[in-house]
């Protein structure tokens, strides 16, 4: 294996790149993956369903899932009075499925390398919906925690394989990028909020409930509209080995990592800090927060032409946002601090996934692989460090954590110059 003789520099504006039918200027690392696809692959043949048909489906599956994952923070209070534990405790639900994750994003390739991808993304959905039914009837935190070990695994198997999947049937990489990551997007504004309101309208353990059946719909929407598609050539062992020897992806992984904990060693908590403050805002600032986080996606493919300035400028916006959520007590900075949150924070994910398959760009699903692995670690510890730290000091000092671990990460990008490599 040796390294490309050129550089490019992630301040250096990139190539143009044509637009989607959406006209949404997100680039994504399935952009990347254009040029080496073909343009009408062997897996859609047969299928005449339009590129935009196969991104929404799997843009639902996406929704479901990243809903199911960030639920408890919406209807933490009541789950945890209803478990008999401790919000902090509670707020762990968060870390299981984030371990889950850690362990099976880069590994699940090399479980099924050989395995119809059609097949193995249907699968996941299915765990998901067991999941979330056994969660819905759990008689204790320990049954809970199993369960959402299940949907971890799910989440993450998804999201390895779901945007090489995209490319490889459509050939369109910006299209897929761009509305798997709406899908995101649109889970977290309507994920928590509505979750939240529902939590206290029929219980928690009926979002449960809705939310798997949501999951189940959009397992039949992709088995009607997804055709087989086998695994990408030498995926494996051998692609993560070569991947991982990549010395400035493995370096930015671990900066991504202090990102992420940045926000989710705060954000199982979002719900208990603006209710510190104004109890009666907390339907309305948490669909703020999912609204910012739809404008922040946008905003993340606007800046990923320049993705060092664009990592650095979103970070620093997020050490702000949750400075503001400590150290407030009045309502209007309160909303001003949860929108810049979601804001600053749900740019970071479009972004991150660029530059890791901008340094790898012949890897990219090894690279999505870490990139996922890294966010679900960052899960964990931030749920176990923050459930901690909220027990107590309560939610300001987790606020105040998060903030510092992303002014690191802003450190860590300015530092590191992304030059991607190739065979």
């Amino acid at each position: 294996m040796a390294s490309s003789s050129s550089s490019c520099d992630t301040d250096t504006p990139a190539p143009a790149v044509p637009t989607t039918t959406l006209e949404v200027p997100v680039i994504m690392p399935g952009a990347l993956e254009d040029a080496a696809e073909p343009a009408a692959p062997e897996a859609a043949a047969g299928r005449a369903h339009h590129p935009v048909v196969i991104a929404l489906a799997l843009s639902a599956g996406t929704a479901a899932l990243v809903s199911a994952e960030f639920i408890p923070a919406g209807v933490l209070p009541g789950m945890a009075a209803d478990l008999s534990v401790t919000e902090g405790r509670a707020g762990l639900t968060v870390g299981a499925t984030a371990l889950a994750g850690a362990l099976t994003a880069p590994t699940i390739a090399s479980i099924v390398p050989r395995a119809d991808r059609r097949t193995v993304l249907l699968a996941l959905l299915g765990l998901a919906v067991l999941s979330n039914l056994v969660v819905a009837i759990a008689p204790s935190l320990a049954v809970v925690l199993a369960a959402r070990v299940l949907l971890g695994a799910a989440i993450a198997g998804f999201w390895s394989f779901a945007l090489p999947v995209g490319v490889q049937v459509t050939g369109r990489g910006p299209l897929v990028s761009t509305t798997v990551a709406l899908g995101t997007s649109t889970a977290t504004i309507v994920g928590v909020p509505v979750s939240s309101v529902l939590g206290d309208v029929i219980g928690w353990r009926a979002v449960f409930v809705l939310v798997a059946v949501v999951t189940a719909l959009a397992g039949v929407i992709l088995a009607l509209l997804l055709p087989r598609v086998p695994a990408s050539p030498g995926a494996g062992f051998a692609m993560m080995r070569a991947a991982l020897a990549n010395r400035r992806l493995v370096a930015g992984v671990a900066v991504i990592m202090v990102a992420a904990f940045a926000n989710f060693a705060a954000y199982p908590y979002i719900r208990v800090a603006i209710e510190a403050v104004d109890a009666s805002a907390v339907a309305v600032l948490l669909l703020a927060w999912g609204l910012g986080g739809l404008a922040g996606n946008l905003l993340g493919g606007w800046g990923s032409r320049r993705l060092r300035p664009a990592l650095v400028a979103a970070l620093s916006l997020l050490a702000l946002a949750l400075v503001g959520m400590a150290l407030t007590e009045q309502t209007a900075v309160l909303a001003l601090a949860v929108i810049a949150w979601g804001v600053s924070f749900n740019m970071v994910p479009v972004l991150t996934q660029l530059w890791v398959a901008t340094a790898e760009p012949t890897r990219v699903e090894s690279a999505v692989a870490l990139q996922v692995t890294a966010f679900q670690i960052a899960i964990m510890i931030g749920a176990v460090v923050g459930g901690a730290i909220v027990d107590a000091r309560g939610p300001d000092t987790a606020m105040l954590l998060g903030a510092g671990s992303a002014l690191v990460a802003v450190v860590g990008f300015a530092a590191i110059r992304v030059r991607p490599r190739t065979v």
